[in-house]
């Protein structure tokens, strides 16, 4: 049998055609627009206790994943600047700046 209401609200809600969006959030790490796809990053790992996120490209939070340990993710915190003292993200993010917002790229293994 067919429901009368449905349980995820109506079409009313919906944004008009004519409506201005708003812009995307800049990137937390590298600051650029993030485009169409936003990964939403914790800085502070889960598993460390984290409960804030920040918007990000996948191909920064992949940096971050392949040259920070989870310990040290929470050392730094929500501090960028700590993060970009990094030679290694410095020179990723340097890079990335002039890329387009959607941009992706293969990033290398975690550091061991």
């Amino acid at each position: 049998m067919a429901r009368k209401h449905s349980k995820h609200g109506s079409y009313d809600d919906m944004p008009a055609e004519d409506e201005p969006e708003t812009p995307p959030p800049p990137c937390w790490l590298c600051g650029r627009s993030t485009g169409k796809t936003i990964v939403w990053h914790h800085p502070v790992p889960k598993s460390r206790g984290g409960r804030d996120v920040v918007p990000m490209h996948s191909i920064c939070q992949q940096t971050l994943i392949a040259n920070f340990t989870n310990s040290e993710l929470q050392r730094h915190g929500m501090d960028v600047e700590g993060l970009l003292a990094d030679p290694n993200v410095r020179k990723f993010v340097d890079w990335v700046a002039n890329k387009d917002p959607d941009f992706t790229a293969t990033i290398t293994k975690k550091r061991r």
